[in-house]
């Protein structure tokens, strides 16, 4: 298995290892569960009665020092709820286990409950139960983990397989997203350096686009299946090729990409240089792919622009090929999905070598 060799793979599992362990030994199964753990899938769902059914997903908790407890928190949140809302559901419940470092003092662990308890209830989703401890041996940036949960009518839900043959492909806000947002705020005299005044502000500026609740929510309200939406999937790591091609993965449909249409900002390029990394395949949270009945594209797209977010189409869905291609002049070339995403190495090399 390819992540167990050498250094340790760091970021989420890879498929292989998903596909080969642990998608082999799911526990007890159940008739209830209609959809289960799978590559590309945001949620899971689980049938209740009445014609209504459980959404749910899981996610790590962070404290990033650098961005200190109010932003930490409210970035922690932003991830679950991200996940969950590609249902079209809003999140309702949650679940919050804190493994802390035991440097963590009780004042900034404070700061940082406010900051989650308060972007909680803005979301309207219910704090229901948990776990709080500090243990030896844990660090910074992972702090724990939770699981978001609502419920809902059966016939609306979506989740990543279930885009058609023929839908338009959305993307909102561009490439990178979460990228240049945490690398600005973890090392913000290197960026400021690299991308001037301006570039920074407007880099600065990127840790409140670290979310996909609000494209989501505002997508699906067009309508969802044969009446708007189809599917949608948040890009996270691996960034927005990743995405698209877990989106493909998932709904067993091939995806001819126009790389052009890709938006990606002169702030992000110039960040991503400085790190010499792929805006394209880099953790970009906040990016939401939306698959799209081509009828319904213009008032989907109309409707994120009322709410002050950008999107354009990139691509379109196809039954004639499996997987992801992008359009090039001298024909369509298929598209790798990203062994590891570079974010993780940057990251890692800016603390390594001081920056600040």
């Amino acid at each position: 298995m390819r992540a167990m060799r050498g250094s340790p793979r760091l970021g989420k599992a890879g498929q292989d290892i998903l596909e080969s362990v642990i998608y082999r030994s799911l526990g007890a199964s159940s008739s209830r569960l209609i959809v289960g753990p799978a590559f590309g899938a945001d949620n899971s769902i689980l049938r209740l009665n009445r014609g209504r059914v459980l959404v749910a997903t899981s996610d790590p908790l962070s404290y990033i020092p650098s961005l200190g407890p109010k932003a930490s928190a409210w970035l922690s949140v932003h991830l679950l709820a991200s996940d969950l809302t590609t249902s079209g559901f809003s999140p309702e419940f949650g679940l919050f286990d804190f493994n802390l470092p035991p440097t963590l003092s009780d004042t900034n662990f404070a700061r940082y409950w406010r900051s989650f308890h308060k972007e909680c209830k803005q979301l309207g989703l219910s704090i229901i139960g948990g776990h709080t401890g500090r243990y030896p041996g844990i660090d910074y940036t992972i702090v724990g983990g939770g699981v978001v949960m609502a419920t809902g009518p059966e016939d609306r839900y979506l989740t990543s397989s279930m885009a058609r043959a023929g839908d338009d492909v959305i993307l909102t806000k561009g490439a990178a997203i979460e990228t240049t947002a945490i690398l600005t705020r973890a090392f913000p005299k290197r960026a400021r350096r690299a991308l001037g005044n301006r570039l920074f502000e407007k880099a600065w500026d990127y840790l409140y686009k670290v979310t996909a609740v609000a494209d989501a929510l505002t997508a699906s309200s067009v309508g969802v299946r044969e009446h708007g939406v189809t599917a949608m999937h948040d890009a996270t790591e691996g960034g927005v090729i990743a995405g698209l091609i877990e989106l493909t993965a998932a709904s067993k449909l091939g995806l001819t990409v126009d790389l052009e249409q890709v938006q990606i900002s002169e702030e992000t390029r110039q960040l991503c240089k400085l790190f010499r990394i792929d805006p394209l395949v880099c953790l970009s949270e906040g990016s939401l792919i939306i698959a799209s009945r081509p009828t319904k594209t213009e008032r989907i797209l109309a409707k994120l622009s009322s709410r002050g977010i950008p999107s354009s189409i990139v691509g379109s869905l196809t039954r004639k090929f499996r997987g992801c291609k992008a359009a090039a002049g001298k024909g369509p070339r298929s598209l790798s999905y990203p062994n590891v995403d570079p974010y993780w190495k940057a990251y890692s090399k800016g603390i390594e070598r001081g920056w600040s």
